[in-house]
């Protein structure tokens, strides 16, 4: 594109769209300065207003194209990325989410999609992302899963999963009771012990064992670290799949677009 084409384009911007556009830039201005800035918190209060405020302007304007696109489902999936946009992530409930960065990166491009719309046409950003598509996934997805992973191991390394189970079982004991109970009278061969003198007293007494002693076993620290060390060595060896799956491919693109006249080597 050239200069000229590039002026006549922006000319025929309308008002509002130079209005939708400024206000795109001016939110991805206070959120990076948030990100990244020495922001106060009284400033981080005016940026959570000025967000909200932008977010719902989005909205109301999104939802007005919207109207006047006949409110047709193919709009929806065309600009799905104005939808992520209007997400106000300055809001404390949004920073509660243990993936929040990501988030914030992914409205943030959103919303860059949103500018270079209004300046450059509004399919500008659909076309753009469609014509890339397989080039982004691949650049971004190894690096997306390894930060999932990331926060998920955190998560594991707090968690009281063997206690929850044992607090669990407590407040269910009468129905495993009965329901041990029951499949060991059905039992074809435990079954044959019921004529026994004081069968059911003794099996009785078993079980309540069996189940006080499997709740201390939950109930024990070393347990909880023991499923959360399994849980974690799982996740980093997923971690260095996902990290040398992402690198064979980076060398493989590497190789593909180093080869003369487009051949692809190894073939």
């Amino acid at each position: 594109m050239d200069i000229r084409t590039l002026i006549a384009r922006l000319a025929r911007v309308s008002t509002l769209d130079w209005i939708m556009l400024t206000l795109a830039l001016i939110s991805i201005g206070l959120l990076a300065y948030e990100t990244w800035g020495p922001v106060t918190e009284a400033e981080r209060a005016d940026i959570l207003l000025a967000d909200t405020v932008i977010c719902a302007i989005f909205a109301v304007e999104f939802l007005w194209r919207w109207r006047a696109a006949g409110w047709r489902r193919d709009f929806v999936i065309r600009n799905w990325y104005e939808i992520l946009g209007m997400i106000p992530v300055s809001h404390p409930a949004i920073r509660g989410f243990r993936l929040f960065r990501i988030i914030r990166i992914v409205v943030l491009l959103s919303r860059f999609g949103m500018a270079a719309d209004r300046a450059f046409g509004e399919d500008f950003t659909y076309r753009l992302v469609n014509r890339f598509r397989d080039t982004l996934v691949q650049s971004i997805s190894g690096a997306v899963t390894v930060a999932v992973l990331d926060e998920v191991a955190t998560v594991l390394s707090k968690g009281t999963y063997t206690r929850n189970i044992s607090r669990a079982l407590a407040e269910n004991q009468t129905e495993l009771r009965a329901m041990i109970l029951e499949k060991l009278k059905h039992d074809a061969q435990v079954g044959r012990l019921a004529r026994l003198p004081f069968y059911d007293d003794v099996v009785r007494a078993v079980i309540d064992a069996g189940l006080r002693v499997f709740e201390q076993i939950l109930q024990d620290p070393r347990t909880d670290e023991l499923v959360a060390d399994v849980l974690r060595e799982n996740l980093m060896q997923l971690r260095a799949a996902v990290l040398e799956h992402t690198a064979a491919a980076e060398q493989a693109r590497q190789r593909n677009a180093a080869a003369p006249d487009g051949t692809i080597h190894g073939l």
